[in-house]
């Protein structure tokens, strides 16, 4: 499906690390994705493990155990890891993405020795805990509190739809003061501390998703993140999250329209397969087409990203396409297979619910269009 041999813009490194994780995805999760989505649980600890042996995990990142990839290289990663489900791309960028980096970026060297290594290989599973039961775009009305105690810090408060949490045993926390937002490393045994996963999920069922309560959690003054203050910070994490799901949408919007052309070229109907028929080749083509863009949008993005030039904006951009036009293609992908499109033997409405909520989540399409709106006007929409 490479129409316009995009494979050869990357490196031999970069295609090295795909075709690894490719072969991970092919062997410890294929096999077994569609049974954890229809059961609602995936064994979250042993794929954690797992990706941490080849070095998935935080691999962005240096130092610290993390492997020092490149962003490009990561992207591609992501790609791979959402062409299988979009929950487990969600576990792995979750770990490195958001609790890791935000520990790397803004923890103490304490933090740094205290937990990275554990987590990038796999042995300790991380959470971030920003949204909330009542604020969800707007983070910066969060109502979880932190008040000093002596030397110490009391957080209070709860977070909701926080991937890992069930699991955690580190979660990076974001709680406001009479000086604002900071942020907190809590270990999940800390009493106060509760994380009760949540059920009946249509969508990325083979994830880990919890609310978090915080009970007057204790915690001294080494838990705070030093260099985490501001809504900058929590926001800084959400842009490498967010890059992430740019390449990760294209892996579920590629493994649709992978499926769906081996179907068409295989079913037949009126005597002749249905790939063959003018309307759905016009499908096909677009699909691919929307396919391609989207790369070379993430691709572009990938290289500024290791330039050092990437904005926050030009990953809303990002965002913004490559989700939107993934969940279009799964859902022309399923009317490609028609009935069977809706089975559970084939990924593609899997793909489509999980879409859902890659739409929603590291901020809404509504969202990212004013984060675009404001960079053309110089207006904010936001208040």
């Amino acid at each position: 499906m490479d129409l316009l041999d995009l494979d050869s813009l990357h490196s031999d490194e970069e295609r090295q690390i795909r075709d690894v994780v490719r072969r991970m995805v092919d062997e410890r999760v294929r096999p077994f994705v569609a049974g954890w989505y229809e059961d609602g649980e995936a064994p979250v600890r042993e794929l954690i493990k797992q990706f941490g042996s080849i070095g998935l995990l935080g691999m962005h990142l240096t130092g610290y155990g993390c492997a020092g990839a490149s962003a490009v290289a990561y992207g591609l990663a992501c790609l791979e890891l959402e062409a299988a489900d979009s929950g487990v791309r969600s576990m792995v960028s979750v770990q490195g993405s958001l609790a890791m980096y935000a520990i790397w970026r803004y923890g103490s060297e304490e933090q740094k020795r205290a937990w990275l290594p554990a987590m990038a290989s796999g042995e300790a599973i991380g959470c971030f805990g920003l949204t909330e039961p009542d604020h969800g775009s707007d983070p910066a009305s969060m109502a979880t509190r932190a008040r000093r105690d002596g030397d110490d810090w009391i957080l209070s408060g709860g977070k909701m739809w926080i991937t890992n949490a069930p699991v955690a045993d580190v979660a990076v926390i974001w709680a406001r003061d009479p000086e604002g937002i900071r942020g907190f490393v809590v270990p999940t045994d800390t009493p106060g501390f509760t994380a009760r996963e949540i059920r009946h999920k249509m969508s990325l069922r083979a994830s880990a998703t919890g609310e978090i309560v915080l009970d007057d959690v204790r915690l001294p003054d080494s838990a705070r993140l030093p260099e985490g203050r501001g809504l900058r910070a929590p926001l800084s994490c959400l842009t490498q999250a967010r890059y992430g799901i740019v390449w990760g949408a294209l892996g579920a919007a590629r493994d649709c329209l992978s499926v769906a052309l081996d179907y068409a070229v295989s079913r037949e109907q009126f005597g002749r397969p249905i790939a063959g028929f003018q309307l759905t080749q016009a499908k096909l083509a677009d699909m691919a087409l929307e396919l391609q863009k989207g790369y070379l949008l993430a691709l572009h993005l990938g290289r500024r990203a290791d330039a050092g030039s990437m904005t926050p904006e030009q990953v809303s951009v990002g965002k913004l396409n490559n989700v939107r036009e993934a969940i279009a293609i799964a859902r022309q992908c399923r009317t490609i297979l028609g009935a069977n499109g809706i089975s559970g033997e084939y990924p593609i409405l899997r793909h489509a619910n999980n879409l859902e909520s890659v739409l929603t989540y590291e901020g809404t399409s509504e969202i990212h269009q004013l984060v675009v709106g404001q960079k053309l006007t110089g207006l904010s929409a936001f208040s």
